[in-house]
């Protein structure tokens, strides 16, 4: 039920006539009010100049010293890397995990794809460990293909006609 009440929010979103960062904006606000566990909701873009970084797009949350993150580079670079979403239950063990607060204890990152190329991710912290079941991945997977479009218009990708 809850996924289904922040869906139709996402939806008439997305149906309005803000611009794409006014948009992301309001999802990450939606997403990080709606769900307790959600302390920082954000979405990363691709530098369209390099194509090898992500730089810091719309967010809800504190801010963060992770403005570009290099593909390859902790959770983050290694999605972009490998187009994979990652649940990650416990920060501290990962190796790789780029700490923005000691807050954070688990991680969830989704791959945004436009016409199967990476234009950006959705990123969200949490306070929790294993705080991304099965719901939450479902509902930020959809996030993460609905706000496709947005993402790339975002970026200044050319979108197909």
């Amino acid at each position: 039920m809850r996924n289904e009440k922040i869906k139709a929010e996402i939806t008439a979103i997305l149906d309005n006539d803000d611009s794409a960062s006014d948009q992301l904006q309001q999802i990450c606000d939606v997403l990080r009010n709606s769900i307790d566990t959600y302390d920082w909701v954000g979405f990363y873009l691709v530098d369209k100049n390099t194509e090898s970084e992500l730089v810091l797009g719309p967010f809800a949350g504190n801010e963060t010293d992770h403005t570009r993150i290099g593909f390859g580079e902790g959770i983050c670079g290694q999605a972009a890397v490998t187009l994979s979403v990652f649940v990650v239950d416990d920060v501290s063990a990962e190796s790789n995990y780029l700490s923005c607060s000691p807050d954070v204890k688990s991680e969830f990152v989704a791959p945004v794809l436009w016409n199967n190329q990476l234009v950006g991710e959705l990123d969200l912290d949490s306070g929790k460990i294993a705080a991304f079941g099965d719901p939450d991945t479902e509902l930020l997977k959809w996030v993460a293909d609905v706000t496709a479009e947005a993402v790339a218009l975002l970026t200044g990708f050319k979108l197909a006609e």
